[in-house]
């Protein structure tokens, strides 16, 4: 019942299968307040996009170690899945250079864009909740945000004083696929005008376990810690915060592994200036020092080749009440630098380069009527970029792009809202889209980047509708973008050598080469839960989700790697001390690939988790069982680029313990 696109769009439009589980009731409810999507706190229905959101309690009943892994009930979010610590996730097809993955709002200062084998270094044990924003509020966020924005949001730098001495939470977990162990531990308190935090993770899995055996060297070792605190004098406050991360992860199907570390200082400020219709100024960032080596295990874990990152990023925002026809404004200017290096035969594959951007931006909301109301936002930026082709002779590159959004949203009625949203955004070539210059073993290619790659520009429309009612919630998306030059990895179906000599079966790395050509994106994504029936015991609903993407090259066949279509749907019991639900996933076929692309299987995948709170009221103790895929179905990912010889983890089952206080 799941092969035909049919399926799908009356999955997402029919509203009528039910979840309302413990987890779910906060990720939907509709007085929740969204930070990513805009300056302003608004609720998520505020927005004419949609704003995807999870928890807390998802976070730690995932289990995963990158954020990738804690989205799987976000419609139109997948991962790379490359690597037990490197996933980066992927919004409707858009990875690497369009998702700009955050931590509150600051960037995550890492080289995930130079390769799916590099991890982001930010661990969803230390997050509070994520958020996934799509379509034109990325512009707030740079042009490497055109397909989309994750932004971990924690209390690492304190937003706001605590309002008991000491609040915390500590939890722990163990499952049976790769034998992992994790624990974490948060805590906020407070002395006269100051906020402190801090947090602490810990996680170890051995190699993961498949239909087929164990996935070889998909293990992952992880550790992370910080300290912040933040001084709050009248309605200001102003904070900074020390963060640390360790991990080592095995890179699969192959034999090395990385070794990654990165030590970053956070500020944040909030100035609240009251002058007319000035109101606020807020003023953020951050700077990491980031380096990974990639080492063979044996030869003695000898360092084959290093990564280094040095980054800043810096964003100031002016906050303005009415202004005109102008209910909300916001101005801003955000500057950022990133020195990035690689040492041994990572200087084959990319020399150094430097990467500098300085943008304004705005964001502002017209109210046209009682029900009708206007956003409008736009950036103008500056990028330039230096670093060496195969060519060997130093290039420097400038650009200039210019985005621009308007979006409006209707309400139809208390239950019923209306979303459009218009964008034409442009992004500058990367790093390795332009400089890459030889073998990347890792995901054992050999790419040749074009130093004179232009600009691409994607200029989309998304149509949103959102039902909500006390019983049923809906929420869904139509979308289309056409993009003029779009930049992709071509696979030619060569092999080369180390030193790059390539032809039909020639070596052991793939040849793709970064060209750019006109593509067309389309696609639609929903969510639809109901409250079956509610009594004084607790309540029993569930939900249906579902997503699909199309994209084509003009005149060259298909995107590479671009996800299946997913549905699924599934029942849960709510109550105040006991929660069970179940969500059947199934991941469609994926038959429209590039050339030299292979295609993947359909399979399906079935969850289930039990969660008992003995105590209702502080301190929260919760005992959750957390099962992922007791199919146990042979799966691979589709946009991975090593899907033809990693398989994704099997059956687990987990046991997952939390006290909050």
């Amino acid at each position: 019942m799941f092969r035909s696109k049919p399926c799908v769009a009356a999955a997402m439009t029919a509203a009528v299968a039910l979840y309302a589980s413990h987890a779910i009731a906060d990720e939907t409810d509709i007085d929740q307040v969204v930070t990513t999507a805009a300056p302003f706190a608004h609720n998520a229905d505020s927005f004419a996009t949609i704003v995807g959101q999870v928890s807390r309690d998802q976070i730690l009943r995932s289990g995963g170690a990158n954020l990738a892994d804690v989205l799987g009930e976000v419609p139109g979010v997948t991962g790379s899945s490359f690597a037990s610590g490197a996933s980066r996730p992927v919004i409707r097809g858009f990875d690497a250079n369009r998702v700009r993955v955050l931590e509150n709002g600051v960037g995550s200062f890492d080289v995930s864009d130079v390769g799916p084998d590099h991890g982001v270094p930010i661990d969803p044990l230390s997050a509070q909740k994520v958020e996934v924003v799509r379509g034109a509020a990325t512009l707030r966020y740079g042009s490497q945000a055109i397909g989309g924005v994750v932004n971990a949001i924690n209390n690492r730098v304190p937003l706001e004083m605590p309002g008991k001495p000491i609040t915390g939470e500590i939890s722990g977990s163990t499952g049976t696929a790769a034998n992992s162990r994790q624990g974490s531990a948060m805590v906020d308190t407070k002395a006269g005008p100051f906020a402190f935090h801090a947090d602490g993770f810990i996680r170890h899995t051995g190699d993961y376990g498949t239909p087929l055996g164990p996935q070889t060297n998909s293990f992952f070792r992880g550790n992370g810690a910080s300290f912040g605190s933040s001084y709050f004098f009248g309605d200001s406050r102003l904070g900074a915060a020390v963060v640390h991360y360790d991990a080592k992860y095995g890179i699969p199907a192959g034999d090395t592994f990385i070794d990654m570390r990165q030590t970053k200082g956070l500020f944040g400020s909030s100035f609240a200036v009251d002058a007319g219709a000035l109101t606020t100024l807020n003023i953020d960032g951050g700077y990491a020092d980031y380096k990974h080596s990639e080492k063979d295990p044996a030869a003695g874990n000898a360092i084959l080749s290093t990564f280094i990152d040095k980054e800043w990023d810096s964003r100031a925002e002016a906050l303005f009440s009415v202004l005109g026809p102008f209910s909300d404004t916001a101005l801003g200017v955000q500057v950022t630098r990133k020195d990035f290096s690689a040492l041994g035969e990572g200087a084959d594959y990319l020399l150094p380069t430097t990467t500098k951007s300085f943008a304004g931006f705005a964001f502002t909301e017209v109210p046209l009527l009682a029900n009708l109301h206007l956003e409008l936002g736009g950036r103008v930026e500056h990028v330039d970029i230096d670093g060496t082709p195969v060519s060997n002779i130093a290039v420097s590159r400038g650009f200039t792009p210019v985005s621009g959004s308007a979006g409006l949203v209707y309400e139809s009625s208390a239950a019923l809202k209306f979303g459009l949203t218009l964008a034409s955004a442009a992004r500058a070539p990367g790093q390795t889209e332009l400089f890459a210059r030889g073998p990347h073993d890792g995901p054992a290619t050999f790419e040749t980047g074009d130093p004179t790659l232009k600009m691409e520009r994607a200029n989309s429309i998304e149509g949103t509708v959102r039902v909500r009612t006390s019983r049923v919630e809906f929420e869904g998306a139509a979308w289309g973008a056409k993009f003029n030059n779009y930049i992709f990895g071509r696979l030619t179906g060569n092999t080369c050598d180390e030193d790059g000599a390539c032809a039909s079966g020639g070596g052991d790395l793939k040849e793709l080469l970064f060209e750019q050509r006109d593509a067309a994106f389309w696609g639609l994504e929903g969510k639809a839960t109901i409250t079956i029936a509610e009594t004084s015991a607790g309540a029993v609903g569930g939900l249906v989700l579902a997503d699909y993407v199309r994209a084509t090259l003009d005149g060259a066949g298909n995107v590479p790697r671009i996800p299946p279509y997913h549905v699924g749907g599934g029942l849960a019991w709510n109550s105040p001390k006991f929660d069970a639900s179940f969500l059947l996933k199934y991941a469609g076929a994926q038959n429209n690939v590039a050339f030299a692309e292979t295609p993947t299987k359909g399979f399906a995948s079935l969850d289930a988790q039990m969660a008992w709170r003995p105590l209702e009221r502080n301190p929260l103790i919760e005992l959750s069982l957390v099962a992922r895929n007791l199919t146990d179905r042979v799966q691979r990912n589709a946009v991975a680029l090593n899907k033809d010889d990693v398989v994704l983890q099997g059956r687990d089952v987990r046991v997952v313990v939390r006290a909050a206080f």
